[in-house]
């Protein structure tokens, strides 16, 4: 997960200003391991595109790739891709490290949601930090096996990251009730949310698909 933008965490915060203690999130025990960040992945072979869109290409007329972070105008530029071809129903995350807009994050993966277009990752994609979210977003979920997740606690413009909130706190609930939105068992979604701040920031855990599955069936 990323940072959340200046103007919605402050927004956040300042509806919780009587949960002021940390809140200390427990370990996560998992297969996968915690190593170094990489912004670089090994993207599956490219097909031919049809048109661009942002991160978004166009590689049949019911299905696209994602290969990009998502940022501010993703959401517009992915309207614009569903009014060219609307009959797209699959988005191929091949390459997808995150998001530098936390909000636009969210709003698109609701977008996605609501024309009921399916997520899948490719052996070879990877899927990273806020892209996970989207993902999460699929009407129907499929990765490949070898396909490759990663996710970290974000951190915000003045350092600070998810434990040193209240659980309470809109800032935490908020990714909480994302998940719950998504599917999500009220149980699952606060492990989820846990498990992505079993490492901090600056580190990263990697997952496979039978860890994303244990939170959220895949299809």
């Amino acid at each position: 997960m990323k940072a959340l933008s200046a103007s919605g965490l402050l927004a956040l915060a300042l509806f919780a200003s009587s949960a002021t203690a940390s809140f200390a999130f427990d370990s996560v025990d998992v297969e996968s391991d915690a190593y170094a960040w990489s912004e670089a992945a090994e993207p599956a072979a490219a097909k031919a595109t049809l048109a661009q869109y942002g991160p978004f290409q166009v590689v049949a007329p019911d299905r696209a790739e994602l290969n990009g972070s998502i940022e501010s105008d993703t959401p517009g530029q992915f309207a614009a891709m569903l009014r060219a071809y609307p009959a797209i129903r699959n988005i191929d995350m091949v390459d997808c490290p995150g998001t530098g807009d936390d909000e636009a994050n969210l709003s698109l993966a609701r977008m996605i949601r609501k024309a009921g277009i399916a997520t899948y990752v490719p052996n070879g994609g990877s899927v990273r930090s806020g892209g996970v979210e989207l993902f999460l977003a699929g009407a129907k979920r499929r990765a490949a096996p070898e396909a490759e997740f990663a996710v970290h606690s974000w951190v915000d413009e003045d350092g600070m990251e998810p434990d040193d909130f209240a659980e309470s706190n809109p800032v935490n609930r908020e990714y909480v009730a994302y998940y719950r939105e998504m599917g999500m068992s009220p149980e699952n979604a606060k492990a989820f949310y846990a498990l992505t701040n079993s490492v901090p920031h600056d580190d990263v855990l990697y997952l496979k698909p039978r860890d994303i599955a244990a939170y959220l069936p895949l299809d």
